[in-house]
């Protein structure tokens, strides 16, 4: 799959009607980006009418999805690696030009390891078979981190007895795993997760420091729209000239490790214990390397609303990058009445955003701008900076 011209992506898929996952593929790139900036000042320009807006931050065509959620289905000997039609049927996609070359690489070698290990697809319409999913994401230094979801661990023994073929003939290989999802549900994964190999995270590196995201964290499907994302919260960051911050719904770290430096006091919060865990790797990590300012990085797992409600000072800056659902009004309205001066909002959702600022009266928005997170749809990131009045 190659670029039909400077600004549109050719599709197979797309063109024989088999996926429809890209609704704006056939919208030039330029044009989707403008449509986004209005819509993000259509949504906001009444909440923030004096705000500076940036230049948006663009995403390459193709390559650029770090995560492919591949639907397992056909049969064991002739598995489709895609998503599933109307009838519940497998559609293969494997040559998507959203993921880079190392997923596409390795999703043929992924193939025969399903025939190899005798792994039964999950066939939807009879509620039958095993395998349901392989959820295959790629680091920047072209590593992979491998989940299989099944339905049990029926197949563990063989899985394990062919790990070491996999490896070998998938060198990328950094991170495999089995996730139980016994479920007939429309989710992606269960809760309980085995680790097959002695990496248990994937190293994403993100300027001076390297995250390390494991089986079940969240991170951006675009890498280098996160580090601009990223890059972007930290200069505003210090143009606030804050000596404290806290990063609420932190995940892995990203925000609180990149907006650190020599006397600012970071806290990151995140509700997951894994995820807590991961992002202090990284900062020890980076601390290990001499990165200023890591001494003072903290992270604790806790609600990000009861934390903060809980705190008798705020931070001078807060950055907060909460779940489509956005921050809700208890955690909007104590922003509101805390004491920090500056407060960062990334929202992949302009209702939700749009719906916490007009709770947030207190604060004028500074600065935005588009983040083009999700190429050919309708989805933005959207940075906002906002100082108290």
């Amino acid at each position: 799959m190659t670029p039909a011209t400077a600004d549109t992506l050719q599709c197979a898929y797309w063109d024989a009607q088999v996926c429809r996952s890209c609704s704006l593929i056939e919208t030039p790139h330029g044009v989707q980006l403008a449509d986004k900036v209005t819509q993000a000042h259509s949504a906001l320009d009444p909440l923030a009418p004096h705000a500076t807006w940036h230049e948006p931050c663009a995403s390459a065509l193709g390559g650029f999805r770090n995560k492919a959620k591949m639907v397992v289905g056909g049969t064991v000997e002739d598995p489709t690696l895609g998503i599933l039609d109307a009838a519940g049927r497998g559609v293969d996609l494997r040559a998507c030009g959203l993921y880079p070359a190392v997923i596409t690489d390795a999703l043929p070698v992924l193939a025969d390891f399903i025939r190899r290990v005798g792994w039964q697809p999950y066939d939807v319409p009879t509620r039958r078979g095993e395998l349901k999913y392989l959820l295959v994401t790629a680091s920047a230094r072209n590593e992979l981190m491998v989940r299989c979801v099944a339905r049990s661990t029926e197949a563990e023994s063989r899985v394990r007895k062919h790990l070491p073929w996999l490896r070998e003939c998938l060198p990328s290989l950094a991170v495999a795993t089995l996730n139980v999802l016994p479920e007939h549900k429309a989710v992606t994964e269960g809760d309980r997760e085995m680790v097959l190999t002695d990496q248990d995270s994937l190293t994403m590196p993100m300027g001076e420091v390297d995250l390390h995201v494991g089986p079940r964290a969240f991170f951006q499907t675009n890498t280098a729209v996160a580090t601009e994302l990223y890059a972007q919260v930290s200069r505003w960051i210090d143009a606030s000239g804050a000596t404290s911050l806290w990063d609420l719904y932190c995940g892995v770290g990203g925000f609180a490790l990149t907006c650190a430096a020599p006397g600012r006091v970071v806290t990151g919060i995140e509700v997951s214990p894994p995820a807590i865990d991961a992002a202090r790797k990284s900062r020890d990590e980076a601390q290990s390397r001499g990165v200023d300012g890591m001494d003072s990085v903290h992270f604790e797992a806790a609600d990000a609303v009861a934390w903060a409600s809980g705190q008798q000072v705020s931070a001078d800056a807060v950055v907060v990058n909460p779940p489509r659902r956005g921050l809700g009004e208890s955690l909007s309205t104590w922003l509101n009445g805390s004491g920090a001066h500056t407060v960062v909002y990334s929202s992949c959702h302009l209702p939700t955003l749009a719906a916490d600022l007009q709770r947030m009266p207190a604060y004028e928005v500074r600065d935005v701008r588009v983040f083009d997170m999700f190429p050919h749809t309708g989805h933005m990131e959207v940075a906002a900076l906002l100082a108290r009045l």
